[in-house]
């Protein structure tokens, strides 16, 4: 009966004591901190928007009345009054859907290939010249061709983010299946490991944060394009939004629109990094 009561007393004092209370108080001092450099970054990057539009006259609209309009936007974004008259939020779901039919596409490609040229030098040296030839060529000088190819606005504005969104996912890819030490291979080797084997088990746990990588800068410019792509095929989308308001002469719709691809670019940026980390290998 005395073991059981100096159990019963001890416990919760051991329980505190392993309970992560140091951890959590860290977690949570970070999280403050955080916070309070990001509110510190917004606030000069409102006061900086003040002033411009002020030194411009009220030619560039303020953040009041730019929020104001934004609240009206987010108020309502799914109505729809017709083709050229539609919420907010359709049209970012519409070019949200357009990239990562492209982006896919574009991922589907980009990986076995940079798995080739990392694991192949052979096929190195073949891919690299026409890597670097059509890496560099502008998003917009592609939507002719798409457009010549496939008739048709939407699908032309996918074959650009396609084609511009999988040069940064095939050169990591590249990159982390040719970095894979030697240690690795003579392993394999010793273990007599066979191709399917040696692929699962040792290149792609190796080079898979290179491939993330790739992956995420990739998702960056394809959401980077498609304002550029809307702009051009119009219809719907963003990119539509951004210059059906100008047409309009409403910078205030203009400098909203702007703020909501930012903001669903942090949000896509900040999602594929905790997926990232979700499978990384150390």
């Amino acid at each position: 009966m005395k073991d059981e009561a100096i159990i019963q007393q001890s416990w919760p004092r051991q329980a505190l004591h392993r309970f992560p209370w140091q951890a959590l108080r860290e977690t949570a001092i970070e999280g403050v901190q955080s916070l309070g450099w990001t509110l510190g970054g917004f606030t000069l990057l409102l006061v900086f928007w003040a002033i411009l539009s002020a030194s411009s006259q009220g030619a560039l609209p303020g953040p009041i009345a730019t929020l104001r309009v934004l609240g009206h936007l987010l108020a309502h974004p799914f109505y729809d009054n017709g083709p050229n008259d539609k919420g907010i939020g359709i049209q970012l779901i519409s070019s949200i859907g357009r990239v990562f039919i492209g982006f896919g596409l574009g991922s589907m490609l980009a990986i076995p290939i940079g798995v080739l040229m990392g694991a192949h030098e052979g096929c190195r040296k073949l891919f690299n010249p026409l890597v670097q030839l059509l890496r560099p060529v502008s998003p917009l000088a592609w939507f002719p061709i798409g457009l010549a190819v496939f008739k048709h606005a939407g699908e032309a504005t996918i074959f650009v983010i396609f084609i511009t969104s999988l040069w940064a996912t095939l050169i990591n890819t590249a990159a982390g299946v040719a970095a894979v030490p030697e240690d690795h291979r003579n392993v394999a080797r010793a273990f007599g490991f066979s191709q399917r084997k040696y692929v699962l088990k040792i290149l792609i746990p190796f080079s898979l944060p290179y491939i993330f990588t790739g992956l995420r800068l990739s998702l960056g410019v394809a959401w980077l394009v498609i304002v550029a792509g809307e702009m051009l095929s119009g219809g719907i989308g963003i990119g539509f939004f951004v210059w059906d308001s100008w047409n309009a002469l409403s910078l205030e719709r203009v400098m909203s629109a702007i703020l909501l691809i930012g903001f669903v670019g942090l949000v896509l940026d900040r999602g594929f990094d905790l997926l990232a980390r979700r499978f990384a290998y150390e």
